[in-house]
């Protein structure tokens, strides 16, 4: 799978760069491609181009608050869940979704 997505937590800091983290090693080892932009506090980092998301089957946004350009998602699966639930058990979100695509 391609998958795509938005880290984002209350404060922009810690649960950010912890679920993506999480998320990036999980997709890894299960053998996906990802790549996933975080928002915060110090803006928007590692944004993905609209190339990656055409390419994509399936975005996962892992946020506790609103994500800004949820519109460049149009047409896609999203998946939307809070970041302790990715930092907790990134593994099985994907297979999860893996199971429903």
């Amino acid at each position: 799978m391609k998958i795509v997505g938005i880290a984002a937590c209350t404060s922009g800091i810690a649960h950010t760069y912890i679920a993506k983290e999480k998320l990036v090693k999980a997709a890894q080892a299960l053998g996906h491609d990802i790549h996933i932009e975080t928002q915060g506090t110090i803006g928007t980092e590692d944004e993905l181009t609209q190339a990656e998301i055409d390419a994509a089957d399936v975005v996962i946004i892992a946020a506790d608050i609103k994500v800004g350009g949820k519109e460049r998602f149009q047409g896609k699966k999203v998946v939307e869940v809070p970041t302790s639930l990715v930092i907790k058990a990134p593994k099985g979100l994907i297979n999860k979704i893996e199971e429903q695509l």
